[in-house]
């Protein structure tokens, strides 16, 4: 109801419920006491097959009493229960309080689990094995979607097991960035960077920095219009954490490889977003998570 501006609202969906509920109770009566023109032989005239003839035969009365009581039953609930509008019910109930209540059970039952990994460091929790196996199930019901259940990623979702971090790849970070999310935004630069073909030198100067095959020429082309790039990626192109800009000389390519993959990039941009855990998450569970994360990329 949160989202009508005034009471009027409230009213009207309850009034349409309990005149919804007792037009049930008026149909039946009415149908009780409704006479249909009959044959001498108490049907109604219907025939089908021939032979299979419609009895006009009242309801049965376990039947109608069973309807009635579905009918009190409702009333009931919706006195209990929130049902008319923005009325709470008697009870208070809601879903939402249900929820938390389940969870603050679940973090209870839970909390002698975690509490024996509060004095311990990250780099000490990714080696007990009980931990790591909290924090697989941890990651396989809030990271595998997005970075796939090996944490290989996928195009456009970083692959956490290779050391390459947007945002770094200290606990420290890992925590920030589970509990806060991060928004990634390079906004379209074809217009920054000039024409059609100065897209293209840049693509393969792009290239040249991690090594890849590339055109010498075009790219050498393509390195003085790169400084438009090296605000966030940084003269050197091996990009700023503190920006969460990616590195481009390490040869891993969070969107795709590729002289086509870098000017679709260039001239679209691209935004990309992990939300923030810290809402369903909590300390104990975040701080496992990211000592199972942290460990992926730091096996000895």
């Amino acid at each position: 109801m949160s989202d009508f501006v005034n009471g009027f609202w409230s009213m009207y969906v309850a009034g349409l419920v309990v005149v919804s509920i007792l037009a049930c109770l008026v149909l039946l009566v009415m149908s009780g006491k409704a006479k249909a023109m009959t044959a001498s032989d108490n049907t109604t005239g219907h025939v089908w097959d021939d032979d299979l003839r419609e009895m006009n035969n009242p309801l049965p009365r376990w039947w109608s009493y069973l309807f009635v009581l579905t009918v009190i039953f409702g009333f009931g609930y919706l006195a209990l229960y929130p049902g008319l509008g923005s009325y709470p019910g008697l009870l208070g109930w809601t879903s939402s309080g249900l929820h938390a209540a389940e969870i603050k059970q679940g973090e209870e039952q839970t909390a002698p689990v975690y509490a024996r990994f509060a004095n311990m460091t990250p780099q000490d929790i990714a080696k007990d094995p009980a931990a790591m196996a909290i924090g697989e199930r941890l990651y396989s019901n809030n990271c595998a979607q997005c970075h796939a259940s090996d944490a290989h990623g996928n195009k456009g979702f970083p692959n956490l097991t290779d050391g390459d971090w947007l945002h770094g790849g200290t606990p420290e970070k890992i925590t920030e960035t589970i509990q806060l999310g991060r928004v990634g935004n390079m906004p379209p630069m074809a217009a920054a960077l000039g024409t059609e073909e100065d897209v293209k030198n840049v693509a393969q100067y792009v290239l040249s920095l991690s090594g890849s095959p590339h055109d010498a020429a075009k790219a050498a082309l393509g390195k003085e219009k790169f400084a438009v790039c090296a605000a966030c990626h940084g003269e050197d192109g091996k990009g700023m954490q503190a920006l969460g800009s990616a590195n481009l000389t390490d040869n891993i390519w969070l969107h795709g490889f590729g002289e086509k993959a870098i000017i679709e990039r260039i001239n679209n941009g691209v935004v990309n977003v992990m939300p923030a855990q810290a809402y369903h998450l909590t300390e104990p569970q975040i701080k496992v998570l990211t000592s199972y994360i942290w460990g992926l990329s730091n096996k000895q």
